[in-house]
């Protein structure tokens, strides 16, 4: 059987989640934000990874975040919704319903608070994974994310996968930082969709046979970095949009990701909600805030206009 699985090759933002002031999911501000990354730039949306905080929320949460989306008109196909936990039978429910509401494709970290796992025991967390949600339309990336998860996604658990599962396991999102991990796997694994976790990483992996990225600062960066994709697809030099990408990304990645993100959209929406974060992360404070501020705008982008 052949699957003709979608593609998420292109940018993908790596979804902020907004919250209200009582730290509930912001359903209505998440949709019509979620429209204007793909109005922006967006060939598809990784909701509920690290970014988005997915950890920070419930099962129920997580689940009610993607019906919210498709309800609220975001097409379906072009959600990535990170499914991983720890908990198998989580893994499995969240995965499972991701399914059936028609995503393109799940992104799952690896089980990771007990340390040192065997690849043969990931290789088994994946498969009990597949098999138990037994869905021909299962696409699944895995999320290689070593400083965060201590968990690493090695060469050898791919090949295994691969082996076993080659129209389910699609891809890998690499945000380790290392292109030549990222090169590396796409090389070795043609077909296999590696997207790069961090903008500096993003143009050369495209060159060594990468597909795209999933990253935090497509959040906003993410016109520049469809930019910086057309130039590789039509051979063209993409420096116009590749040097101001790259500067974005040093400046954001000094301040936590997603409290430094969420001050940025709030100061360009006008919604100050936008600031809002889930413990344990915490808000900035005006003196972090304005040096942020002062930062971005030293480099020179403006974003689209908001939604």
């Amino acid at each position: 059987m052949t699957i003709n699985h979608r593609s998420f090759a292109g940018v993908n933002a790596a979804v902020l989640t907004p919250v209200t002031d009582d730290l509930l999911p912001n359903d209505a501000l998440m949709v019509d934000y979620s429209k204007w990354l793909l109005a922006n730039g967006c060939n598809g949306l990784a909701i509920l990874g690290t970014t988005g905080e997915a950890n920070s929320f419930s099962l129920k949460e997580r689940i009610r975040i993607i019906e919210n989306l498709i309800e609220g008109g975001v097409p379906a196909e072009v959600l990535m919704p990170g499914t991983g936990a720890c908990s198998i039978t989580d893994a499995i429910e969240l995965t499972k319903m991701a399914v059936n509401a028609g995503v393109g494709g799940v992104l799952m970290l690896p089980p990771w608070y007990y340390k040192n796992p065997s690849d043969a025991g990931l290789f088994r967390f994946f498969s009990e994974v597949i098999q138990r949600v037994s869905d021909h339309r299962l696409q699944i990336y895995l999320y290689h994310f070593p400083q965060m998860s201590a968990t690493p996604i090695t060469y050898n658990l791919i090949e295994m996968l691969l082996k076993s599962y080659p129209d389910v396991v699609t891809g890998m999102k690499d945000s380790s930082g290392d292109l030549e991990n990222m090169a590396g796997a796409a090389e070795r694994f043609p077909g296999f969709e590696v997207m790069a976790g961090a903008e500096h990483c993003f143009y050369p992996l495209l060159e060594r046979g990468g597909a795209g990225c999933i990253t935090a600062c497509s959040n906003v960066t993410s016109q520049l970095a469809q930019d910086v994709y057309q130039a590789f697809n039509n051979d063209a030099n993409p420096a116009f949009a590749n040097d101001p990408l790259v500067a974005i990304r040093k400046v954001i990645q000094e301040y936590p990701l997603s409290s430094a993100l969420k001050e940025i959209i709030a100061r360009h929406t006008g919604n100050t909600e936008w600031r809002n974060t889930r413990p344990p992360f915490t808000n900035m404070d005006e003196v972090m805030r304005q040096k942020l501020f002062k930062e971005f705008d030293a480099v020179g982008y403006a974003l689209p206009e908001a939604a």
